[in-house]
C-alpha cells in the first residue's frame, strides 16, 4: 500500500470521532511511514472548519452531489484503500443515506469502522447498513458483542469481521497525587467523568448519589469534564448542563461537584485522568456498541462503576471494573463508597485493567488496521473485472460499460509495474504488453490515445482526456524508472507524440496526471524546453482552479 483515505469527522471539530480519525492517522503513519494516510474530512457546517494539512479534502454532509465528487477524485487519486469511520448521525439524508452517493461511485476498497451497531435498528438505518456492510470489504468493530450483532441482525459474513480495539495513547498508571495538587485537588477523593455532554449519559445519577457518598468520605469531588454536544448546543443550548447544576444546588452537593465546560485536549485529559481514584460512565443507552472515553478510562489503570451498556459489559468482564444498574443512585453510591473504602480491591481492578490496556495501544491498533487494509486491498484486486491477455487487461462487461481494454486500465496497471522495487520476469512481460497497449491505441494523425478497444479488436474513437494524461504519467515513470532501454525508448517516443494534445484539455485530472508524467520525464537528461513550457502552463491552470474547486467544496488541498 502506498496511500490510504480516511474518511469521518476530523479535529478541530469537537467530537469523539474527529479524534478518532486524528488519531487513526497519526498511528498509520507513525507505525507505516512509507505510507501517505490522509483524511477526508465530514463537514456539519457550510464554512467547514480550520483544518490540518492531513485534511486534504472534505465532504458537505447535506449534498449528495459533493459526495460523488470527492468520491471520483478519490478515485483518480491512486488510493489504494479508504478505510471509513461510521456514525448515522454524521452523514446526510434518513440514516445517514447520503453516504451512499459516496460508495456507490468508489472503485477502491473500503474497510469501515463501525462506531455504532444498533441491536433494533429502524427500517432507513437496516437499509443503509445492508448496503454498507455489502459495499465494505472488511467491517471493524471494537467489541465481540459488536461483531456477534453485525452477523445476528444484519447477517454478516463473520469472515469480513474484524475486531479492534479502540485505540488509546500512553496514559498515566500512578496514583497521581501531583496531579491532583495541580489541579487544586489536593486531599480529595476524585471521581471523574469526561466526553461531550448530552442528556443520555446519565450524569444527573452520579450527582444523586452523591449525597450519600459524602456522608462517608466527606472530601470527594466529582468532576464532569467535558463541553455541551456541539448539536445539542445548537438546538437546547445549555439546558442540561443548567439542570445538573440546579439539581447540585438542590441536593446541597455544588461545593463537591465541578464542571469543566470545554472540549479537552488529550494533555488536560491525561492529567484529570491521572488524578481520578474512580472512573465512572452512567450511560443510559444500552445499544452503546463502543465508547472512546471507556477505553481511555480502562486503559490508563482506572477502577471504573459503569452502566451496562454493552461496551462496558465487555471492557469491564473478568474484574476489570464494576457495573451497575440503570438509572441507580443508591448503587452508584454504594459501589463508590466500597472502593474508596477498600484500597486493595480498588488497586486489583486497576491491575486487571492496566493488563487489558496495554493491548490498546494505538501501535497495537495500527498494527491491526494495517494488516486489515492490506487484506481488503489484495481482496479486491482479485475481485475486479479484469482478465489479462497477450493484448492487455480486459475489463468485463458491467451494467455499465461494455467488455473489452480500456487504456486507463493499462495504464494503472503500467503505473504499478514501475512503481514497486522488484519485478519478476513475468510481469517485465506483462510491461512489454502494457506498453505495446499504449503504442497501439496513440492515433498518430492526431496525438490522441483511443481510450476503447472492443473485444475483436476495433478501436473506439472517443477520446478520454483522463486517460490520456495518466498514460503520459504511466510513460513518464517508464523513462524514468525502467532499467530496460528499449522501454524507455518507446515511452519516451510516445510521451513527446502524445503531450501537445494535453494544451488543448479541460479536464484538471489530466492536467494534474500529466504534470507527474512531466515530473518523471524532467528527471531524465535529453528533455525539450517545449516540456517545460508546458509544464508552466498547466501548473497555472490548475493554480487558477483552485480556488473554484474550494468553493465547491472538493479538495481543501492538494
Amino acid at each position: 500500500m502506498r496511500r490510504i483515505a480516511v474518511v469521518g469527522n476530523h479535529t478541530p471539530r469537537q467530537c469523539g470521532i474527529a479524534t478518532f480519525t486524528a488519531d487513526l492517522i497519526a498511528a498509520v503513519s507513525s507505525r507505516f511511514p512509507e505510507i501517505d494516510c490522509f483524511a477526508v474530512a465530514m463537514n456539519d457546517r457550510p464554512e467547514g472548519y480550520a483544518y490540518p494539512p492531513v485534511v486534504r479534502f472534505a465532504i458537505d454532509a447535506g449534498d449528495p452531489g459533493s459526495y460523488r465528487r470527492v468520491a471520483k477524485t478519490l478515485n483518480a487519486s491512486n488510493v489504494d484503500v479508504v478505510c471509513l469511520q461510521h456514525e448515522y448521525g454524521i452523514f446526510g439524508g434518513e440514516a445517514g443515506s447520503h453516504l451512499l452517493a459516496l460508495l456507490e461511485t468508489l472503485d477502491v476498497p473500503l474497510v469501515t469502522t463501525l462506531h455504532t451497531i444498533l441491536q433494533n435498528p429502524d427500517d432507513a438505518q437496516c437499509a443503509l447498513m445492508a448496503e454498507l456492510t455489502r459495499l465494505s470489504a472488511r467491517l471493524v468493530v471494537m467489541s465481540q458483542r459488536g461483531a456477534q450483532i453485525l452477523q445476528d441482525v444484519h447477517g454478516v459474513d463473520p469472515a469480513k469481521i474484524v475486531v479492534i480495539h479502540h485505540g488509546i495513547p500512553s496514559l498515566p498508571t500512578g496514583d497521581g497525587a501531583q496531579q491532583k495538587r495541580a489541579l487544586g485537588l489536593a486531599g480529595r477523593s476524585v471521581l471523574l467523568t469526561f466526553g461531550l455532554l448530552s442528556p443520555d449519559k446519565g450524569i444527573e445519577n452520579v450527582i444523586a448519589a452523591m449525597p450519600e457518598i459524602l456522608q462517608k468520605f466527606p472530601d470527594t469531588v466529582y468532576v464532569v469534564l467535558g463541553a455541551t454536544h456541539p448539536h445539542l448546543l445548537q438546538s437546547q443550548g445549555e439546558t442540561y448542563r443548567e439542570s445538573l447544576e440546579a439539581l447540585a444546588k438542590r441536593l446541597g452537593v455544588e461545593k463537591n461537584v465541578e464542571f469543566h465546560n470545554h472540549f479537552v485536549p488529550t494533555e488536560v485529559l491525561t492529567q484529570f485522568l491521572s488524578a481520578a481514584d474512580i472512573y465512572i460512565t452512567p450511560y443510559l443507552k444500552p445499544e452503546q456498541i463502543t465508547s472512546g472515553t471507556l477505553a481511555y478510562a480502562v486503559g490508563s489503570g482506572k477502577a471504573v462503576i459503569s452502566t451496562p451498556y454493552h461496551y462496558a459489559e465487555e471492557l469491564l468482564a473478568d474484574g476489570r471494573g464494576v457495573l451497575v444498574p440503570w438509572r441507580d443512585p443508591q448503587a452508584i453510591a454504594r459501589e463508590v463508597s466500597g472502593l474508596l473504602g477498600d484500597p486493595a480491591r480498588r488497586e486489583e481492578i486497576q491491575n486487571q485493567a492496566r493488563a487489558l490496556g496495554r493491548q490498546m495501544t494505538w501501535h497495537a491498533v495500527a498494527e491491526g488496521y494495517g494488516a486489515t487494509l492490506l487484506q481488503a486491498r489484495a481482496g479486491h484486486e482479485r475481485n475486479l473485472p479484469q482478465k489479462a491477455d497477450d493484448t492487455g487487461l480486459f475489463r468485463l462487461a458491467t451494467n455499465d460499460a461494455p467488455g473489452g481494454y480500456y487504456l486507463d486500465d493499462n495504464a494503472r496497471a503500467l503505473l504499478r509495474m514501475m512503481h514497486q522495487r522488484d519485478r519478476s520476469v513475468e510481469e517485465a512481460a506483462w510491461t512489454t504488453r502494457y506498453l505495446e497497449f499504449a503504442r497501439q491505441s496513440l492515433h498518430m494523425g492526431t496525438g490522441y490515445f483511443r481510450d476503447f478497444l472492443s473485444g475483436d479488436h476495433v478501436w473506439g474513437e472517443p477520446v478520454v482526456e483522463e486517460s490520456h494524461g495518466r498514460t503520459l504519467w504511466a510513460l513518464g515513470s517508464v523513462v524514468e524508472r525502467s532499467g530496460n532501454p528499449v522501454w524507455r525508448g518507446l515511452a519516451r517516443q510516445l510521451f513527446h507524440a502524445a503531450l501537445p494534445a494535453v494544451e488543448g484539455f479541460t479536464s484538471p485530472r489530466a492536467w494534474a496526471y500529466t504534470l507527474l508524467g512531466i515530473d518523471e520525464i524532467l528527471r531524465t537528461p535529453s528533455t525539450s524546453s517545449s516540456i517545460e513550457a508546458l509544464r508552466t502552463v498547466l501548473t497555472e491552470r490548475l493554480l487558477r482552479q483552485l480556488p473554484r474547486d474550494k468553493a465547491s467544496g472538493v479538495p481543501v488541498r492538494f
